[in-house]
């Protein structure tokens, strides 16, 4: 014992000596080696150093100790010592004053040689068990009361989780129930409207055909009020003698067909041309000349005289403004077809409105609420045009099906096919006495037909690429067409020929209008330009780049002081001429493909790819 603490002394002087090469800037002194090292104080000194040396060692021990408990080798291996035994024991309960009582008398004893360590033995093997085995149960009893603990709370769940279960259980078998009572109720239903379908289809019908009766019958009354007004005008002629007398007629403004005139009429006719034979037998129109010879078709109609007013001028001047001052607003959008709308047409004189689109059919809309009137079935492809006869009793379609198609609303369906052209038909235009149909071709030409003969009369040649629109001059013989050759042309429909040739735009013209008084053309190209010409000064006036999207349609409104544009980037361009003011107006998804006035001027209208035809107000 003596020797190990020895061994401890050596060890702990030996751990606080500096080394001769420490680097730290302290000066030591240097001891001589020849002094004598001497404690001070006596033995008792001397045992109590020794004795706190003894101390740290044991608490050396005890930390080792501790070591070999928390090691993976069982302590029970390791017989411990009485003394060791006793010192974990106090420090185990905290006994730190009897610990230090107990080491500081027995190191004195052991020091005094009463006995040694050996004397004292091991602690038998079988406590140290039963400590282990006391502690283990220890800990066994705090996992057991965890274990409790955790199997509560998980029964409690247990229980909260069933009376979840059969919650959901019942809520289930309650929506069970609703469902199949639901699922009765619509079979209920489903079964009661079986039983009203026919009776809402036939009520529907005779909608349908209430409307179209309504609208045939106030045709018929406008009719027959024009009757009543040209009987009134030849009782007026025969009386003041007068021969060439100009018809007054509210709307139609038609040359009457032969198989449709009355005694009174065929008279006056005859008489009017015996007096206009007389009174030019001095001079020979070419014309007339061959007409007077004879003619091969008998039931050709006569071209009007090309020096008729247009009484709707006297309705243009009344216009002295725009009715718009440009700021158009969406009022409303009707979902009229489910392809686009290739073309539109407002009733010359009624809130009706006529589209024709990709899917073959052209239908009558009444607005502005948009409930449909008649849809016309006969064409096999999309249509391009369409033009209301000037009675506002007919119309007249193109399609890409080469055909033109004439309808008749009394008789709900296709009175004349016209066939003759080789390519699609791209346009149609109506004469304002009715008795001829302008078309233009993809082939190149454009045609003149006559009604009531049902034949072609004229076919016009001279544009060198597609004709894309052709248009009659109101109350005039003049046609105009726009072709792709990036050219207008003004034609005589009396004889066929070209009158005159503008030239200017720099892409494929699409479209191409006169405006009221017929003093200015409006046309627009592939590039989005627009044009106005002067037909007098036979010169353009104003362009304007309204591109890059191609446009598609043009026109004026009724003053001629505005003029609208249909373009490919979805929106209607709207051009204030005294102002020079473009706007755009957009509400279609698609690119616009057509435009017109309402026939008193109140509202724009434009068709587009999306299938609607919008209102601007």
């Amino acid at each position: 014992m003596e020797e190990a603490a020895g061994s401890e002394a050596s060890f702990c002087l030996q751990k606080f000596t500096i080394s001769d090469d420490s680097k730290d800037d302290y000066q030591y002194e240097e001891v001589p080696a020849d002094d004598e090292f001497s404690l001070q104080g006596d033995d008792e000194d001397l045992s109590k150093a020794l004795q706190t040396i003894q101390e740290q060692a044991e608490d050396a021990h005890i930390l080792a100790l501790q070591s070999v408990l928390t090691s993976e080798k069982s302590v029970s291996e390791l017989p411990e010592a009485i003394d060791d035994f006793f010192c974990n024991f106090l420090v185990r309960f905290g006994m730190s004053r009897t610990l230090d009582c107990f080491q500081t008398e027995w190191y004195e004893l052991v020091q005094r040689g009463v006995f040694t360590a050996k004397d004292t033995g091991l602690v038998p093997t079988v406590y140290t068990h039963n400590q282990q085995l006391e502690a283990e149960n220890m800990c066994l009893k705090k996992d057991l009361e965890n274990y409790k603990v955790a199997a509560n709370k998980a029964k409690e769940a247990f229980l909260k989780m069933q009376r979840e279960r059969d919650f959901h259980r019942m809520h289930h078998k309650r929506v069970v129930q609703e469902k199949n009572r639901l699922v009765c109720d619509i079979k209920r239903l489903k079964a009661h409207y079986a039983s009203y379908e026919p009776v809402l289809k036939q009520l529907t019908e005779k909608y349908q055909t209430t409307l179209r009766q309504k609208m045939l019958t106030t045709l018929e009354r406008d009719r027959a009020l024009e009757q009543v007004t040209g009987l009134q005008a030849t009782l007026e002629n025969l009386e003041s003698g007068c021969a060439n007398q100009i018809p007054v007629t509210k709307a139609n403004h038609e040359c009457q067909r032969k198989k449709e005139l009355g005694p009174t009429q065929k008279a006056l006719q005859e008489a009017r041309q015996q007096k206009n034979l007389g009174a030019k037998s001095s001079s020979y129109d070419p014309v007339k000349g061959a007409e007077k010879i004879g003619k091969r078709y008998p039931k050709d109609s006569e071209f009007p005289v090309d020096t008729q007013v247009n009484p709707y001028f006297v309705h243009a001047k009344e216009y002295t403004q725009p009715l718009k001052s440009g700021e158009y607003k969406l009022s409303n959008a009707l979902k009229v077809h489910n392809l686009a709308v290739n073309c539109l047409v407002s009733h010359p004189r009624k809130d009706i409105v006529v589209t024709g689109s990709d899917d073959h059919l052209w239908k009558m809309w009444a607005l502005p609420d948009g409930n449909i009137i008649m849809t016309g079935e006969g064409h096999t492809d999309w249509l391009s045009g369409c033009c209301f006869h000037p009675s506002g009793t007919q119309l007249v379609t193109s399609s890409r099906d080469t055909t033109v198609r004439i309808w008749d609303f009394s008789k709900h369906g296709c009175i004349l096919t016209l066939e003759g052209h080789a390519h699609a038909v791209w346009d149609c235009s109506w004469h304002s006495c009715g008795d001829f149909v302008a078309s233009a071709s993809m082939d190149k030409t454009s045609k003149i037909w006559d009604v009531n003969s049902e034949r072609c009369r004229y076919t016009m040649y001279g544009h060198k690429d597609s004709v894309n629109s052709i248009e009659f001059l109101q109350f005039s013989n003049t046609v105009l067409t726009s072709s792709a050759d990036k050219t207008l042309s003004l034609w005589d429909a009396r004889t066929g020929l070209r009158v005159y040739t503008f030239y200017g735009h720099l892409h494929s013209c699409n479209h191409a209008t006169f405006n009221m008084k017929g003093d200015t053309i409006a046309s627009c190209d592939s590039s989005g330009m627009m044009k106005l010409w002067d037909i007098r000064k036979s010169a353009p006036i104003l362009s304007i780049d309204a591109g890059p999207h191609p446009a598609k349609q043009v026109i004026f409104d009724h003053s001629g002081r505005v003029v609208a544009l249909a373009s490919s980037d979805g929106s209607v361009k709207v051009l204030q001429l005294e102002r020079g003011q473009l706007s755009s107006l957009r509400g279609h998804g698609g690119e616009v493909r057509s435009i017109t006035f309402h026939h008193r001027a109140e509202q724009l209208l434009s068709g587009g790819a999306d299938g609607t035809v919008c209102l601007w107000s």
